[in-house]
């Protein structure tokens, strides 16, 4: 058996409750040179060690000290329940956690001298039975570089009444960078941990989400496919760039981080129709094969295999919205009505869609909460849409956005069970488009007037051509201007209009509070020098960014 490595990948917080916590990470890599047992023929095991729990620092004879699978077919990637899950093979209880409690732990992983070729012919009992008493790594784990195994992460408020004040961070698109602008795209997420200790308003940031192209698999989309991954390998070597990098690696090791797919993820503006193309089956499997296991594993897991996900954090709840893998253009000539962004209508009502299972959870939210803000994670904007695609533009030009406007029917089921249901603080959060802005959504007839909804983007974390995308006038900012008429017809007598501002295609992230006692959702805008961002449009005029926005009391 090798020594103790350090992790080769992570830790990441993932999902994070009050009793419980994901914690993943990806084996060190293998670099035996005597080459004893091939790599490939190599079983990899993690260990987590628990060191401090609160200002207690565990003495290494009682620290907890746990065994879980790191699983070959995955990218020798793992993810352990801490606070749920035993040891492998009930080799270590269950370590019970508390709420409102910091952790500090360390991961590691171990490589095994083992020929079998199939994981999956050992049960979890018989793998635990070749490896040592997992306390003779207690001490040991000390002797790893915190910054490479070691995660602080604190567990929720078990509250079921929303708190007082909540904050937490949005955004989207990470470009890679080129050669010497690499660096670059690793800038935003400084200032985004020194904000972790930040309080404003009453709180401090309890989770981030990213809700879309962490990582972009094509990388020249625009142009030629230079740069497109299509194989395994060029799959991991897209995550090994982004997740390693040192800003984001510390950022991801101090904070709950819960990421949605999109488009470059896979291919730019992908729909589920290009499966019948040459080649695309095979390079959607391989695409989610690698964001199941860098993404989706240290996500809730709350509808089995799907992809979309809710969870709650500190009493406010969130539905992350699968926009990719159920989206379909069936291609009906010179109609978008057969379009499904959620996909397809379900028959069976025991195997709901996405969008059934979402007015579900927004009905149940609404009786359940109240008036509590109901944050849903969309990778694509819900508003404003682009000027080429209002109220009365081609297909063509709908299909164009790669967004909501190409999917009247999905937007209008939605929307009509926000009004019909009088689902009250509806708040979307998105990125992609490259420029961030603020929308509130406004309804007349069927009684939604009193409604309060808001579409929250911030994008992007980095962006290096502002020439290509993100210009504050490619969108519409009033849809009842007879310039941009977009109104949007729920059903007949009942619309759905909005006025967006604050539009910035400066690299920025958001940070969302929400303050109960004001009943208000401020989002400030940050660049990546880490100071808010205070001009917008292509002038730089002196601007305030930070939307203080109006909710309904809750």
């Amino acid at each position: 058996m090798s020594t103790l490595r350090p992790p080769g990948l992570g830790p990441i917080i993932g999902h994070t409750t009050d009793r419980s916590c994901r914690l993943w990470m990806q084996a060190a890599a293998l670099d035996d040179p005597r080459k004893v047992v091939a790599d490939e023929d190599r079983r990899t095991v993690g260990v987590l060690v628990v060191m401090q729990k609160g200002e207690h620092v565990i003495p290494a004879p009682v620290r907890p000290v746990f065994y879980f699978r790191l699983q070959r077919e995955f990218d020798r990637t793992g993810t352990f329940i801490l606070g749920f899950e035993t040891g492998l093979g009930g080799t270590t209880p269950v370590f019970a956690l508390e709420p409102d409690t910091t952790y500090r732990v360390r991961l590691a992983s171990l490589a095994l001298d083992d020929a079998e070729d199939n994981e999956l012919r050992a049960s979890d009992q018989e793998l635990a039975a070749t490896l040592p008493n997992p306390q003779v790594w207690a001490a040991q784990v000390e002797r790893l570089p915190d910054v490479a195994c070691e995660a602080v992460f604190r567990t929720c408020s078990p509250r079921s009444a929303a708190a007082p004040a909540f904050s937490f961070m949005l955004g989207s698109c990470r470009y890679p960078g080129l050669m010497w602008k690499i660096k670059e795209s690793d800038r935003i997420f400084g200032p985004m941990f020194t904000e972790l200790s930040t309080e404003k308003l009453g709180a401090k940031p309890s989770l981030v989400v990213m809700c879309g192209d962490q990582i972009y698999a094509d990388t020249f989309h625009r142009a030629v496919p230079v740069g497109l991954a299509d194989t395994h390998a060029e799959f991991t070597d897209r995550y090994q760039q982004a997740f390693g990098s040192f800003n984001m690696r510390r950022l991801l090791r101090h904070v709950p981080t819960y990421m949605c797919l999109d488009d470059h993820e896979i291919e730019d503006n992908w729909a589920q129709d290009r499966l019948h193309k040459p080649g695309k089956k095979i390079l959607f499997n391989l695409a989610i094969g690698a964001y199941m296991s860098y993404q989706w594993s240290h996500s809730p897991r709350n509808y089995g295999k799907r992809l979309y996900y809710s969870f709650v954090s500190s009493g406010y709840p969130f539905f992350t919205l699968d926009c990719r893998t159920q989206r379909y253009m069936d291609d009906v000539p010179d109609n978008v009505d057969d379009n499904h962004m959620l996909g397809r209508p379900s028959l069976d009502p025991d195997e709901p869609s996405q969008l059934d299972v979402l007015c579900e959870w927004l009905r149940d939210q609404q009786a359940d909460r109240g008036n509590v803000p109901k944050f849903i994670v969309s990778s694509s904007v819900f508003a404003p849409n682009p000027v080429f695609a209002i109220h009365g533009a081609s297909v063509a030009h709908l299909e164009k956005t790669d967004a909501w406007p190409a999917f009247p029917q999905t937007r209008r089921a939605l929307l009509q069970t926000i009004v019909d249901s009088k689902i009250q603080n509806v708040v979307f959060l998105s990125g992609d488009v490259h420029s961030a802005s603020v929308a509130r959504l406004e309804f007349r007839g069927g009684g939604g007037e009193d409604l309060r909804a808001y579409s929250l983007v911030s994008s992007a974390f980095y962006w290096p051509f502002p020439f290509a995308d993100g210009d504050p006038a490619e969108f519409v900012h009033d849809s009842r201007d007879p310039r941009t008429p977009d109104t949007f017809e729920i059903r007949p007598g009942v619309t759905m209009d909005y006025r967006a501002w604050n539009f910035c295609n400066d690299d920025n992230f958001a940070r969302v509070t929400a303050d109960r006692a004001s009943h208000t959702l401020t989002m400030e805008l940050i660049g990546r020098d880490g100071n808010p961002i205070a001009t917008k449009g292509p002038y730089k005029k002196p601007a305030d960014m930070t939307s203080r926005l109006e909710l309904a009391p809750w």
